[in-house]
């Protein structure tokens, strides 16, 4: 994928971009490619970036007392960023790392501030973007205050059928907020059935 095909994608995604914004958007999209276990973020770390995920894929995780835990995931056609980071210009709370080899588009806040005050297609972009982000992790909540773990299960497996063979499993026990071992009695359960 080029340049053009990926602000296109996300114009097509998120919310439609004009021409004159697709093409200023073009000239300021930086491509990396990085290779697996590369870190975006480090706790600590200012980041004012964030990152469209055009190939593989990430997570966000927190060190609690030396444990690694999951906080988010980001796959193909979707943005990650250490959004305490990048909103208050604040160090980040968390670590982002590189779970596959990704191509990643990587924009700035100041580009995005510059862009959304002269395009009003792009800040409509950027508002939508900030919603899902927000429904998305509003519905993690939820679903860890009143799912069971077979049921916080299903549910990722509905947004995101193959993630078991992206993602470790000891990352979605995390991230689910459950032990290695009940995920793997579920999914010893499921396999019976």
């Amino acid at each position: 994928m080029n340049e053009e095909d990926i602000i296109k994608k996300i114009s097509e995604t998120y919310s439609p971009l004009t021409y004159d914004c697709q093409q200023e958007l073009i000239g300021l999209a930086k491509i990396l490619k990085l290779k697996k276990n590369f870190t975006l973020v480090r706790e600590g770390q200012f980041s004012d970036k964030t990152y469209y995920v055009v190939s593989g894929c990430a997570r966000a995780y927190y060190l609690k007392d030396g444990k690694d835990i999951s906080d988010w995931f980001a796959f193909e056609n979707e943005f990650i960023s250490s959004i305490v980071s990048f909103f208050t210009n604040k160090p980040s709370p968390h670590f982002i790392e590189l779970l596959e080899d990704s191509i990643l588009v990587e924009f700035s806040r100041e580009q995005i501030e510059e862009l959304s005050m002269k395009y009003h297609d792009y800040e409509r972009l950027i508002r939508v973007i900030v919603t899902k982000t927000m429904l998305s992790q509003q519905e993690r909540i939820t679903s860890i205050q009143f799912q069971n773990a077979e049921q916080k299960y299903n549910n990722i497996l509905t947004i995101h059928p193959n993630i078991t063979t992206r993602i470790p499993l000891t990352h979605i026990a995390s991230y689910l907020g459950i032990t290695l071992e009940t995920l793997s009695r579920i999914r010893s359960l499921k396999k019976r059935i």
